[in-house]
């Protein structure tokens, strides 16, 4: 019996969805049937779902995650007037997926809303980040195109940025080179500076919300949860601290509705520190630790992880992030204009893809189910931490966490920072490994001679280590030529006799 008449579940999920005609799928048969005679297989034998499959992606009739979610009986994969043609992560709000525009063929980003989160607040908090977006048009701001509701799924359409995020991109290349952190946090100031000058605060600035192109620009996302500094007591998420542990800047934790522009400042120089550095500012602990330091501490100076970095780069990065506002870059121009110098044409990005995980992508929105997945890059999405904090000791006894909020370097180790001398901060600063804003000391300074361990006085080397085995190697290297050389002697004197 063939496989046309039988049919296969790819076959008929393929046809049912309309992504594949029938005389698409005739044809990907044939050359099914022919490749599987070249391998001499017998013409008999059921042709399999997956080399359809594979067919199917080769001839560019479907994609490899359309071809995924057919295999597994999938048929709906258009979104009012868009098609759904890959998985791309999972946002603040929602999955956002690629998708292509029925009649125009434009490629695109949609960001969905799961049904199962779809409350009365989190409709308005979409809705006015939908507003927020529609309102920008800056090249270094992801724009908004559409949006719309299809049955219950609420989503919004942005363009599509090929390449990946600041945080993927340090995960797997390394961190950057100064040059080339400093081009990606000037455009990334740049739209700040616009949203700022419209009156909006981003509030959520972070490595995974700066989109970094494969020739190397970068664009701010996620402007939706921004708000406007003037009316702050109208945004649905009034009264609660908006952002990421690892970004947020103390006047966020101490009095979230007084956020203003400069806010972004700091949190996008702890995206700076991140992309030279590797590091978040204050890696390891829970939330509150987070918080506590993000008051009071300062970071281990960037030369502790990049060795050959500039002293004047250091004080733009510490400078952004000034604890005290009124001390802090004015300006996300102002910080532009600083790194601008910094960039050069030397280093280049290279080609940037993403890399295909081995996981299963979820699937397509439908108006009969929603799949709510996990939290991709380690849970990190946008938090809303507890009530309206009144004081550090207040507020950090009674931080909550609304959704996962995580560290960009969970798994580094924290390194501890001794109590120092006020009179010794300015000299011992960059010897001890921390990160001082210029014309400053750290927020927390004990008073006393500190105890200074010696490895926080040198920066961190690799001690060699010498083997049993590698010195009976040099022994016998040494040995074995001389004795050789004695014997050559002594038969010569012999032979000469």
């Amino acid at each position: 019996m063939s496989t046309e008449t039988t049919g296969t579940l790819l076959q008929a999920s393929g046809l049912a969805s309309g992504l594949v005609s029938r005389q698409q799928l005739d044809y990907c048969l044939r050359v099914a049937r022919h490749r599987l005679t070249q391998q001499g297989v017998s013409q008999a034998e059921l042709i399999s779902d997956r080399l359809l499959a594979d067919i199917l992606v080769e001839q560019e009739i479907v994609t490899a995650y359309q071809a995924d979610q057919l295999l597994t009986g999938r048929t709906r994969f258009s979104l009012g007037s868009y098609v759904i043609t890959d998985w791309i992560g999972q946002g603040g709000m929602g999955q956002v997926f690629k998708a292509v525009h029925h009649v125009m063929g434009r490629i695109c980003a949609v960001k969905v809303l799961p049904q199962s989160r779809a409350t009365s607040e989190s409709r308005r908090n979409f809705v006015h980040e939908i507003r927020m977006q529609a309102a920008l048009d800056c090249p270094y701001l992801v724009r908004a195109y559409d949006a719309g509701q299809d049955g219950n799924v609420h989503y919004l359409v942005t363009e599509f940025v090929p390449g990946m995020d600041l945080r993927r991109l340090v995960k797997s290349h390394g961190p950057l080179a100064v040059s080339q952190a400093a081009k990606i946090i000037m455009h990334a100031a740049l739209g700040l500076d616009y949203a700022h000058r419209t009156g909006l605060v981003h509030r959520d600035v972070k490595p995974g919300n700066i989109l970094v192109t494969p020739d190397g620009d970068a664009k701010v996302s996620d402007v939706g949860l921004a708000g406007f500094a003037k009316d702050l007591v109208s945004d649905p998420r009034a009264g609660k601290i908006v952002g990421t542990a690892d970004y947020l800047s103390p006047e966020q934790i101490r009095t979230p509705l007084q956020v203003q522009s400069v806010s972004d400042i700091y949190s996008l120089g702890c995206t700076l520190y991140y992309a030279v550095s590797g590091k978040v500012p204050f890696p390891g602990g829970d939330t509150k630790s987070k918080l506590r330091r993000h008051l009071e501490d300062s970071p281990m100076h960037p030369r502790r992880f990049v060795p050959d970095i500039a002293e004047d780069f250091v004080d733009i990065i510490a400078d952004m992030m000034e604890k005290d506002a009124s001390k802090r870059i004015a300006s996300a121009a102002q910080v532009a204009a600083r790194l601008e110098p910094w960039i050069s044409d030397e280093h280049s990005l290279g080609t940037i893809g993403m890399t295909r995980s081995p996981w299963m992508a979820p699937p397509p929105p439908s108006h009969e189910e929603i799949s709510e997945t996990s939290l991709v890059d380690d849970g990190r999405s946008q938090a809303s931490i507890g009530q309206s904090l009144q004081g550090t000791e207040r507020s950090l006894g009674s931080v909550g966490t609304d959704g996962a909020l995580g560290s960009d370097a969970a798994e580094s180790t924290n390194i501890p920072r001794p109590d120092r001398n006020p009179s010794a901060c300015d000299s011992l600063a960059p010897d001890l490994g921390l990160l001082m804003p210029s014309g400053g000391a750290p927020a927390a300074i004990a008073a006393g001679t500190p105890s200074l361990p010696e490895s926080m006085l040198t920066p961190p080397s690799i001690q060699p280590t010498t083997s049993a085995a590698m010195i009976v190697a040099v022994t016998v290297a040494i040995v074995v030529p001389l004795a050789l050389l004695l014997g050559a002697i002594l038969g010569y004197i012999v032979a000469s006799r």
